[in-house]
């Protein structure tokens, strides 16, 4: 079973769906977890179902490097170190592409691979320094099988994957490691439509769509010791649906 004891796991987008049921995860599973959200008072609220002597929120806005800064210095104030980072937090615009606006994509590279690009730099720094870390990136299969209507979504992805890969080679001489998780069709409201399953998800092979748990067991390893050499690796948890064409 997955060891977090003594680990500072800092989540972003954690106020609801997958971030949600990872931070809530990785603290069954012995973390101190940093529930971070844009909206103060729903980070605060989750923090609060999850237990104040497991869970520590902070506001962050993933689109601002001042606002990683801080809500950065505010985790090592308080605990001296953050072993993992799991950035999580991700926007969805669907569109035809003929249709996508520059102000919709723009919106998804801000959250999607800024906002990724933000926390590797701001937490690595403090990584560093000990020569140890983990970071985990929730990316998604539209990186390399991109459901309809998504161009700009599988774009910003995309970018994260070879982001991820890059950073890999240049973190890890300092002991970090950089991996990816890749969701497919998960029951959370972003993915659902008016939280009703769609059709689409109809023929995955395991005949049914993924639990948000799954997903944070999948970065429990990633963020344990139990990982210790893997970087640059990605996990699909799909279900087996992108082994079929659409």
């Amino acid at each position: 079973m997955t060891n977090l004891n003594g680990k500072v796991v800092f989540v972003t987008g954690a106020n609801r769906g997958q971030g949600k049921a990872i931070a809530e995860y990785l603290v069954v599973r012995g973390a101190q977890v940093i529930v971070a959200a844009r909206n103060y008072e729903e980070a605060e609220k989750v923090a609060s179902s999850i237990g104040q002597d497991y869970a520590f929120p902070v506001q962050l806005d993933v689109t601002q490097k001042e606002s990683w800064e801080k809500a950065t210095d505010l985790v090592i104030q308080q605990f001296s170190v953050i072993d993992a980072l799991v950035n999580n937090a991700g926007i969805l615009i669907r569109n035809p592409m003929i249709e996508t606006k520059p102000s919709d994509l723009q919106a998804m590279l801000d959250v999607n691979l800024f906002g990724v690009l933000y926390g590797m730099q701001t937490v690595s720094a403090h990584m560093m320094k000990r020569k140890k870390g983990s970071i985990i990136n929730n990316v998604s299969v539209s990186s390399f099988a991109p459901i309809q209507h998504s161009s700009g979504y599988a774009a910003t992805k995309a970018g994260v994957v070879a982001m991820s890969k890059a950073s890999a080679v240049e973190l890890g001489p300092h002991g970090i490691r950089v991996n990816m998780i890749h969701p497919g069709a998960i029951q959370t409201e972003m993915a659902m439509e008016n939280n009703k399953v769609p059709d689409s998800y109809s023929s995955v092979p395991l005949g049914r769509v993924g639990q948000p748990e799954e997903i944070a067991k999948a970065v429990a390893y990633l963020a344990s010791d139990d990982s210790s050499y893997c970087t640059g690796t990605e996990i699909v948890v799909d279900g087996g649906m992108t082994l079929y064409d659409h």
